[in-house]
């Protein structure tokens, strides 16, 4: 796929955790310090992260639908559980807590500033609560002109009524968006089966492209859109 002779966008939607913000590095620095504080566990982080990541995708896509917060607590409760772990009411608290504060990587508040000066709309369509994420998008200089979350949409990535709603919200149809993202099993999901327009950033965190399924680019850091932007004519 290629983003060649497509048209310019009027909108770009973007993923927030993981393509903003340091979502990997603040995860492991949560569960790191939980782990110390439990103390002589022969389990590390990547492991209970690991284990975290796949109940709470399981959650997400589980009826009724529940909030980011409930369902995040839910997870860390199970993964504690099935690795044996000792689990404190506190634990439960602390990811919540952590992912508003959560910083974005040192490129970005600088290429959303550029973005909007070339006329293009921001919009994030995430996988949170509006009260979890409102503290990240405070650290995003007042670039982002939108923020959809699953809480507004009813609904979790990578089930397409997210990002149906968030098109009917921003006035546009699939060909007149393209998606800028870091997590293949959510969003290279949904722009697969919906079939709209999908810029990877890949961090080099290990995730692994879908054997079905390329992006329309691959990029490795959110500044590398302005040049892609610019070879297509597009600035």
């Amino acid at each position: 796929m290629t983003l060649n002779n497509t048209p310019r966008p009027h909108w770009l939607t973007f993923d927030c955790y993981g393509t903003l913000i340091q979502w990997d590095e603040g995860l492991k620095a949560v569960v790191e310090k939980m782990l110390s504080d439990k103390g002589g566990h022969a389990v590390d982080a990547a492991k209970l992260i690991d284990v975290y990541d796949r109940h709470e995708h399981r959650l997400e896509q589980t009826p009724p639908h529940r909030s980011f917060r409930e369902l995040s607590i839910l997870g860390l409760q199970l993964a504690l559980a099935e690795l044996g772990l000792p689990s404190q009411p506190e634990d439960s608290q602390r990811l919540a807590t952590a992912i508003p504060n959560m910083p974005p990587f040192a490129e970005v508040v600088d290429t959303l500033a550029q973005l909007k000066a070339l006329g293009f709309k921001l919009c994030i369509v995430s996988n949170t609560d509006d009260a979890i994420i409102a503290g990240n998008v405070a650290q995003l200089g007042g670039h982002i002109d939108r923020v959809i979350t699953a809480q507004q949409a009813g609904a979790y990535k990578p089930a397409p009524r997210l990002f149906d709603y968030a098109h009917e919200q921003l006035g546009v149809t699939r060909d007149e968006v393209v998606h800028i993202c870091a997590s293949p099993m959510l969003d290279h999901t949904a722009a697969r089966d919906m079939g709209f327009r999908c810029v990877w950033i890949d961090r080099g965190t290990g995730r692994q492209l879908l054997p079905d399924y390329r992006p329309d680019a691959i990029l490795s850091s959110l500044d590398q859109v302005l040049p892609l932007f610019k070879s297509l004519g597009w600035t």
